[in-house]
C-alpha cells in the first residue's frame, strides 16, 4: 500500500493551517475577511530571501544544519522577516484598514483588501520579477518510513514546527494577557473595550501575529518548492477554508482544518487528476458554510 499522497498532504496542510491561523484571527478580531493575507506569505519569503543572502553574503557559507537543506542565516533571516511582515500588516491597517474600520462598513474593507492584496502583489513581481527562486537548489534524499511514505528532512522539520506553533500560539492565547484580551475582543469587542481592554493594542497584536505566522507558511513553501510572487495568491483559498472549516477563532481548528483540505486535495490529485486539485477546497468551503458554518470547533458562524 502506498500512502505517499496522504504524506504530502499532510505537507502541505500543516503550510495551510499555519497561514490559516493569521487567517482565523484576523476574521475573528477585525471582523473582515483579508484576502491581502496571501500577499503577505509572499512578500515574508522574500523578505527571507533577500536577507538570507545578504547573510551568507557577510559571513560566507550556507550554514547548512544537519540533513537540512538550510542553515542559520534563512532561520535568522526568517526570524527578522516576521517581524517586518508583522509591521507591513501594520502599515496596511495604519493607512487602509483603519480608516474604513472606523466607517464600519465590512464589504467596503473587503473590497480594499482585494485592492491592497493586487497591489502588493504587482510590488512584489517588480521588485523580484516573476522568476522563481530558491532557498536551496541541492537535491534531498526521502528516507522511507514504510507503507510507501518517504518524508525529507525539511518536511520532517515543517510538521514539528507547525506542532510547537500550535501549542506555543494556543497557550499563549489561553494564558498571556494578551490572549486573553484577544479572545475577549472575539466574543464582544464593545463589552471588551468597556471593561477596560486596549482594543487598539489587540488589533495590533492581531496584525503582528498573523504577519509572523503568515511568514513562516511562506518560508516553509519556499523551502519544500520555490518562491514565487502568486505564491499566497495560490494558496488564498485553501487559508480561508481551513479556517473556516476548523472554527473561526480557533487556532487549533485552522491547523486541523489545513490538514483535512491538504490531504483531501492531495487525494483528489490520485482520484480525479492535478487538473481538479484548486477546485477541493472551494468545494470544501462551500460544504462547511452549508452543513456547519460555525465549523468544527464551534468558532462564530
Amino acid at each position: 500500500m502506498n500512502l505517499q499522497f496522504i504524506a504530502d498532504g499532510l505537507i502541505m496542510g500543516a503550510l495551510i493551517g499555519l497561514g490559516a491561523i493569521g487567517v482565523t484571527l484576523t476574521y475573528s478580531i477585525l471582523r473582515f475577511a483579508n484576502f491581502a493575507h496571501g500577499e503577505f506569505l509572499a512578500w515574508g519569503t522574500y523578505f527571507t530571501l533577500a536577507l538570507a543572502s545578504g547573510f551568507g553574503a557577510m559571513f560566507g557559507g550556507s550554514g547548512t544544519i544537519g540533513a537540512l537543506s538550510f542553515g542559520w542565516p534563512v532561520l535568522l533571516a526568517g526570524l527578522l522577516a516576521a517581524v517586518l511582515t508583522g509591521l507591513l500588516a501594520l502599515v496596511l491597517d495604519r493607512i487602509l484598514f483603519a480608516k474604513l474600520r472606523e466607517r464600519g462598513n465590512a464589504i467596503v474593507m473587503v473590497m480594499a483588501s482585494f485592492g491592497a492584496s493586487m497591489a502588493l502583489r504587482s510590488l512584489l513581481e517588480f521588485l523580484f520579477t516573476s522568476e522563481p527562486a530558491y532557498f536551496s537548489r541541492d537535491i534531498q534524499i526521502a528516507s522511507p518510513l514504510g507503507l510507501g511514505i518517504r518524508l525529507t528532512p525539511d518536511q520532517v522539520f515543517l510538521l514539528g514546527f507547525t506542532l510547537v506553533i500550535v501549542i506555543v500560539m494556543e497557550r499563549f492565547m489561553a494564558l498571556s494577557p494578551t490572549g486573553r484580551a484577544m479572545r475577549a475582543v472575539s466574543e464582544n469587542p464593545v463589552l471588551a473595550r468597556v471593561s477596560g481592554v486596549d482594543v487598539d493594542h489587540v488589533i495590533r497584536a492581531t496584525w503582528m501575529i498573523g504577519g509572523a505566522l503568515a511568514c513562516a507558511a511562506g518560508v516553509m513553501l519556499g523551502i519544500t518548492v520555490q518562491i514565487r510572487p502568486f505564491m499566497g495568491f495560490d494558496l488564498l483559498l485553501p487559508l480561508f477554508a481551513a479556517a473556516i472549516l476548523g472554527g473561526i477563532g480557533s487556532v487549533p481548528g485552522a491547523v486541523i482544518g489545513g490538514l483535512i483540505v491538504g490531504v483531501a486535495e492531495a487525494s483528489a490529485v490520485q482520484i480525479v487528476g492535478a487538473d481538479y486539485r484548486a477546485a477541493i477546497a472551494f468545494l470544501i468551503l462551500i460544504a462547511v458554510l452549508l452543513v456547519k458554518p460555525s465549523g468544527l470547533f464551534g468558532g462564530r458562524s
